[in-house]
């Protein structure tokens, strides 16, 4: 998905909410403190190549290295190019200032589940992007569920739009926050 057709589909979603619950997402993966320390895993059938390119993309067209993402993968190949090679047992060493965010469409399996736990436990922040997944929710300091119907938004949407807001250099100042929270409690403005 291209820029023009990102913002085609922010335009589309403007008045749904969805646009500014993946800003806070990307916004929070901002949070990761150094190059590679933004872990990016999925279910072992469904590894998420795809944010994790956009992530890329972002972190080089921004400037924000700490968007640089790893790659964790279940069986990685041994012959596979060092950055493809990271397994999930570097999960086991995620530290305060990492985050791992979690792309699975699907419910976790119990083995995603108990890693994302472990690097709760020391420290890491756990962000997700599911389909919706109490489990996977419960372990996340923040998450976002894009149910599979009803909605406007696709799973593949959702990762354009939070990994487009992740790269984003402007950052709201406070009117327009203070805008958006008054927004939130009163609703929408209404023209006569």
């Amino acid at each position: 998905m291209d820029a023009a057709s990102v913002n085609l589909l922010r335009e589309a979603l403007a008045s749904t909410g969805w646009l500014e619950r993946t800003r806070e997402l990307g916004l929070a993966l901002r949070t990761t403190r150094s190059p590679g320390g933004l872990l990016v895993v999925g279910a072992p059938d469904d590894e998420p190549w795809h944010v994790t390119a956009h992530l890329a993309d972002e972190a080089r067209l921004s400037g924000l290295a700490q968007l640089t993402p790893t790659l964790v993968r279940w069986s990685p190949p041994p012959d596979a190019p060092a950055h493809l090679r990271v397994g999930v047992d570097r999960l086991r060493g995620a530290a305060r200032g990492e985050t791992l965010f979690v792309v699975a469409e699907r419910r976790a399996p119990a083995p995603l589940l108990e890693r994302v736990d472990d690097a709760r436990r020391t420290g890491a922040t756990i962000l997700a992007l599911d389909g919706g997944d109490p489990e996977l929710e419960s372990l996340a300091h923040d998450a976002i569920a894009v149910p599979a119907e009803g909605s406007l938004l696709s799973f593949d949407a959702a990762q354009h739009l939070v990994s487009s807001a992740a790269g984003e250099i402007g950052r709201p100042g406070l009117r327009e926050r203070l805008a958006r929270l008054a927004e939130r409690i009163t609703g929408p403005r209404v023209s006569d």
